[in-house]
C-alpha cells in the first residue's frame, strides 16, 4: 500500500493508478504486488498523455483514458474496478493469472463476469482483449481463495467443467450440510484445498466433521494440498480415483443445491451486492477466514 500512495503523489490530473495496484488500493485482499517468485511488482499508473515516464516501480501505460474510467479512492485517483481487473487480466502472463485476477476482485464484489464480457465487447481492439474473452468461460464468481482457482482449473484440464465453488450443500431435508471449495456436479466428487490454516486445532477438527457429513450424503472427497500448486498431475490422478469410486456408488441422489426458502444466497456477485451492511457482515465474515 505504500507503493502506491508513493506512486499516487506523482499523478497528473489525466493519470489514475491502475491494474493490481489500484484494487489493492480498494482493499482487495489477494492483490499484494508481487509475483510468482515473490518479488515486487511495479505500480502501473494509466496516462492518455505522455509527459509521464517510467520510473523504478512505476510503470506508466498509455491507453485512452477517459474521466468515467477513474474514480478516487481514500484521496487517491484509480481507475475503475472493471477497468483494473481487465488491465491485470489483458497482461496476464497466462489463462490462470487472468482468471485469478477476475475471481479474487470477484470476491470482493468489485467485478461480475457480466461487467467484464461487457467491457471486453465495448474494447475489442486492445492490447491482451483476446485474454479476457478465452478467460471468460472458467470464471467464477464465488472463489475466495487463488488456490480454489487452481483446483477448479485443474479440473477443468481433467475435462470437468460441471463445477460450482463454494456453494452450500444441503441434504433432501434442506439442512445444510457443508460448503465445500469446490464441487464436481456431475459425479458428485468434493474438491477441498488443505493450506496450513486446515492441518491443526479447531479448523482440522471443523474439516473432518465436515468432510464426515458430505459422505454421509453420498459425495466423495478428494484433497489438494501445497505441493500440488508446483505439480497437479497427483492431485488430478486423485481427482480421475475419486470420480471412478463415486460412480461406482452412484444410487439415488441424496444432496442438493437447491436452498430452503429461508436461506439467504450469496453465491453470486448480484446477489452479495443486494445485502444489507448487517447482512453483509452476518452472512459473509467467514469468507475472509477462507
Amino acid at each position: 500500500m505504500q507503493r502506491v500512495l508513493e506512486a499516487s503523489v506523482r499523478l497528473a490530473p489525466h493519470a489514475a493508478v491502475t491494474g493490481w495496484a489500484a484494487l489493492a488500493w480498494m482493499r482487495c485482499t489477494w492483490f499484494d504486488g508481487c509475483d510468482t517468485s515473490g518479488r515486487p511488482r511495479p505500480v502501473t499508473v494509466a496516462a492518455t498523455a505522455h509527459s509521464l515516464v517510467s520510473r523504478p516501480g512505476i510503470t506508466v501505460c498509455g491507453e485512452r483514458l477517459l474521466p468515467s474510467d477513474c474514480q478516487v479512492v481514500d484521496g487517491v485517483r484509480v481507475t475503475i474496478p472493471v477497468r483494473s481487473v481487465t488491465f491485470e487480466m489483458r497482461y496476464a502472463h497466462d489463462r490462470r493469472a487472468a482468471v485469478r485476477a477476475h475471481d479474487m476482485a470477484a470476491l470482493h464484489d468489485l467485478v461480475s463476469i457480466e461487467e467484464v464480457a461487457e467491457w471486453a465487447d465495448a474494447h475489442r481492439g486492445w492490447t491482451g482483449i483476446g485474454k479476457v474473452r478465452d478467460a471468460l468461460p472458467f470464471l467464477d464468481e464465488n472463489a475466495w481463495s487463488p488456490p480454489e482457482v487452481d483446483l477448479r482449473l485443474a479440473w477443468e484440464e481433467l475435462g470437468i467443467r460441471d463445477v460450482v465453488c463454494n456453494h452450500p450443500v444441503f441434504d433432501l431435508a434442506g439442512r445444510h450440510i457443508g460448503t465445500p471449495d469446490v464441487l464436481d456436479l456431475e459425479a458428485g466428487v468434493v474438491g477441498e484445498y488443505d493450506g496450513s490454516l486446515h492441518l491443526e486445532g479447531k479448523q482440522r477438527a471443523k474439516d473432518i466433521r465436515r468432510e464426515g457429513d458430505l459422505r454421509g450424503v453420498g459425495l466423495e472427497y478428494v484433497t489438494m494440498v501445497s505441493a500440488d500448486l508446483r505439480d497437479p498431475s497427483g492431485f488430478k490422478a486423485r481427482t480421475l480415483a475419486a470420480r471412478k469410486r463415486a460412480r461406482a456408488a452412484a444410487g439415488p441422489r441424496r444432496w442438493t443445491l437447491d436452498p430452503p426458502a429461508w436461506w439467504t444466497s450469496t453465491v453470486t456477485v448480484a446477489e452479495r451486492r443486494a445485502l444489507s451492511s448487517d447482512e453483509r457482515r452476518r452472512l459473509l465474515s467467514h469468507r475472509w477466514a477462507a
